[in-house]
């Protein structure tokens, strides 16, 4: 059963001139009689997309200060499907938020959705700020369409979720931001609409609230409920979201299943944290001894990669150069998680070079880890060189790369059949065994 219809959608935006409300044909008429040599570009712009059909419709026009935040989008969304729309800052997310929040409207194509929608896309969405936020929790609930005896079997609910409940009944517009969301998305998940839309305004609550609100939202899809959820947390959307649409410059550049679209969104701009080179050796990290020329997250079948499978091994590359022969080298990474917590370090204990010297040359050492060993999520890399006997730091770089392990939930990970969030900076693969006695 269908929830959402997207067909042929676009929006557009004049720079620095206000959105008109109605561009109907004749009210561009009357604005061309007006002042005709001003609004001619615009007028037979605004004519070709109406008649024009296809991508040709969608032509950024930033001379005439046209822009298309969207264009042409297209797809369907079931009811009960938790959907992630993922893409760099910019891709036209919070804009087709607005648009399926009908806050604002389509210049071109159409959105039919099946249901009741509540949309938290900015902090403090939809409170009026003179009004308490009990006062706020009857006036979203009124939006949606309920009564005030269905508000008041939810109110208990949303406050102690919220957890502003010593505040609940002063004028939000004193409410902190964290304040805001944690009650505007309680609202918003409590009150039970068929879609339920959420953009990366969850951000600003503290790291427990983001869980408990994944969490919620989880429940949501598991009891029937659509969510569209934007965020730049992939491990979020993979394990929150069978499905994910990836959005590039207002147009969908892949749609399907979430590890295969964010794979293909982390690998776009293939390099950009998971690879880094010093071509110049004079310019490179090091010392007369040793100059690091090169680092590279690389999967288990010899690729560079920005995502990496919970269960699959993968290995960080250094590339050296040795300008002076006769040190003892050391060479070392150390893994810190999302959160900036120190995860591990490893050191070089290549039994070949233990203890003994090193010639000069170009070096590549590489280290393995394990697959299910790393909780799911992002994690950055420091990597340096010291000498031993004695010890003197040759070179260090932090953050050096960065990769995010995802986890795909399909049962032959560390977390089995559990699907809600699992804490700790490890996720270990233990073999378990159980016996009646």
């Amino acid at each position: 059963m269908l929830s959402i219809k997207v067909e042929n959608l676009g929006k557009r935006y004049r720079i620095g001139l206000k959105e008109e409300q109605h561009e109907s044909l004749f009210n561009l008429f009357l604005a061309f009689l007006k002042s005709p040599i001003k609004n001619y570009k615009t007028y037979r712009s605004l004519y070709s997309f109406s008649e024009t059909s296809g991508s040709k419709a969608f032509i950024d026009d930033e001379k005439n200060g046209i822009i298309w935040p969207l264009k042409g989008l297209n797809f369907e969304v079931n009811k009960g499907e938790v959907v992630g729309i993922i893409g760099k800052n910019g891709a036209g997310k919070s804009t087709l938020l607005k648009v399926l929040s009908r806050i604002t409207h389509p210049t071109t194509g159409r959105v039919e959705a099946f249901g009741s929608i509540s949309s938290l896309l900015e902090v403090g969405t939809g409170f009026h700020p003179e009004l308490t936020g009990r006062e706020n929790i009857y006036l979203n609930g009124a939006i949606l369409g309920m009564r005030k005896k269905e508000i008041d079997n939810k109110l208990d609910q949303i406050i102690n979720f919220s957890g502003v409940h010593k505040f609940i009944d002063t004028p939000v517009k004193r409410y902190s931001s964290g304040m805001k969301v944690r009650l505007a998305f309680s609202v918003a998940a409590h009150l039970e609409p068929d879609i339920l839309i959420i953009d990366e305004v969850l951000a600003v609550g503290d790291a427990e609230f983001q869980k408990k609100c994944l969490n919620k939202m989880e429940d949501a899809g598991k009891q029937g409920r659509t969510v569209l959820f934007v965020s730049h947390n992939m491990p979020a959307v993979t394990r929150l979201c069978p499905r994910a649409i990836f959005l590039e410059n207002g147009k969908i550049v892949d749609d399907g299943p979430s590890q295969k679209v964010v794979a293909n969104y982390l690998s776009k701009d293939s390099g950009t944290t998971a690879e880094r080179i010093w071509k110049n050796t004079l310019n490179a990290p090091g010392s007369d001894i040793a100059r690091l020329r090169g680092l590279r997250v690389m999967s288990k079948s010899g690729q560079v990669t920005e995502s990496i499978d919970i269960r699959e091994p993968f290995s960080i590359d250094m590339e050296y150069e040795i300008l002076k022969s006769g040190s003892i080298l050391l060479p070392h990474h150390h893994f810190f998680n999302g959160e900036g917590i120190h995860v591990f370090t490893t050191l070089d204990t290549d039994p070949q070079w233990r203890l003994k010297p090193r010639p000069k040359g170009s070096v590549k050492s590489t280290v393995w880890i394990p697959g299910n060993l790393l909780s799911e999520g992002n994690y950055m890399v420091g990597s340096g060189m010291i000498t031993l006997n004695p010890e003197i730091p040759q070179f260090y770089e932090n953050p050096a790369i960065s990769f995010t392990v995802i986890d795909t939930i399909e049962g032959d990970s560390a977390r089995g059949d559990f699907t809600k969030n699992i804490d700790g900076v490890v996720r270990p693969l233990l073999k378990w065994n159980n016996q009646y006695h």
